[in-house]
């Protein structure tokens, strides 16, 4: 088959690089690949730049049509997926033009035609400012060390707290503060507080250390308290992550009188202090430190804990599963899903929302 009928299947008219061309080209579209899953065409008009997706370790170069300013891709994808992706030219990173969702300023969502809807996620372009909550705490602590800024947001009215971890990627990348006053707006959730929590060092503060959550019992919660922001701290709920998600499962076994409600996606359950360090950090023992912990059998009986993976992160998922196993037998009351993602903030959105519901009901 022709480049150009290639295009034409993606409903592309005119020769590619003609002003016929770029006047239809919009974000990625996606056919139907033999043998299940899809293609999806990303274009970009310039120089030579490769397309870098959040979730995929190797970047896919863009092809030259010709000698135009049209650079293209078709990249398998399986179904039911939703990514976060940019463009790299030289040393600088750009969203995509053509496509109306971004993620910040420099980066774009595409989903294949099958990944489920999001309705409570808002379509922000990249030219967007997202709103902040106008609450903040200045927290200068003494455990951590230095100083950072904590958004505080009262969803319908405040209520319980909801600490979501990595903050500051829920407040400029993601629309999160939209995303949960409709969520409480439609009845999903009940009204909730907003505590977004920025990392200074992810691998230093996310991984199985005690600092950050006594920091964030002794210090954080107080000020929170006393910002005037109603805040039910008895129904505190951690949402994370990646590593947050292992500091909040960390935190509901080691700090069960401060967490008693999890939401994770796609922790990180593979870590071990060793782990980190190694060339293959997921070739460790299954469900890492946190499943070492939980065959001491600690009494979970008054924790509820969601946990999420994406479906698409295969090595992820044995690690997930052991420790899902191991909590549940603790006692826990334990959700266990699978989201059409693979380890990508885009993809959690929905399963945050979802979760973060349930540990509450």
């Amino acid at each position: 088959m022709s480049l150009e009928n290639v295009f034409a299947a993606f409903g592309l008219p005119g020769e590619p690089g003609s002003g016929e061309f770029w006047a239809a080209a919009g974000a990625p579209a996606s056919v139907a690949a033999e043998g299940g899953g899809w293609v999806t065409l990303f274009l970009w008009r310039g120089s030579a730049a490769d397309l870098v997706f959040e979730s995929r370790p190797q970047d896919v170069p863009l092809c030259r049509w010709g000698d135009t300013d049209c650079w293209y891709a078709e990249v398998p994808m399986p179904a039911r997926l939703r990514v976060t992706y940019q463009f790299r030219a030289g040393d600088a990173a750009y969203a995509d033009p053509f496509n109306p969702v971004g993620a910040g300023g420099d980066r774009s969502i595409a989903a294949t035609p099958d990944a489920p809807d999001q309705p409570h996620w808002p379509l922000v372009g990249a030219d967007d400012v997202l709103p902040v909550p106008r609450t903040r705490v200045r927290w200068a602590s003494e455990r951590l060390g230095g100083r950072r800024t904590v958004r505080v947001h009262a969803a319908g009215g405040g209520g319980p707290v909801v600490l979501l971890l990595d903050g500051d990627d829920w407040l400029y990348l993601h629309p999160a503060m939209t995303a949960f006053d409709s969520a409480v707006a439609g009845g999903e959730m009940p009204p909730v507080t907003l505590v977004f929590l920025p990392t200074r060092d992810r691998e230093a503060e996310f991984g199985c250390r005690p600092e950050l959550w006594e920091a964030v019992r002794d210090e954080l919660l107080p000020l929170v308290t006393e910002s005037g922001v109603p805040a039910d701290r008895d129904r505190l709920v951690v949402a994370g992550q990646s590593l947050g998600g292992l500091s909040a499962v960390y935190a509901a076994l080691e700090f069960p009188e401060l967490v008693s409600r999890v939401a994770c996606q796609s922790a990180s359950l593979w870590w071990t202090p060793d782990a980190v360090k190694s060339a293959d950090p997921l070739g460790g023992p299954v469900g890492g430190t946190i499943a070492a912990r939980l065959r001491e059998r600690p009494d979970l009986s008054g924790l509820r804990i969601a946990f999420d993976v994406g479906e698409h992160e295969t090595r992820m998922l044995p690690h997930c599963e052991a420790a899902e196993t191991l909590a549940e037998r603790a006692g826990a009351t334990v959700r266990v899903s699978r989201s059409a993602s693979g380890h990508d903030r885009a993809g959690w959105r929905e399963a945050l929302l979802r979760d973060v519901a349930w540990a509450l009901a």
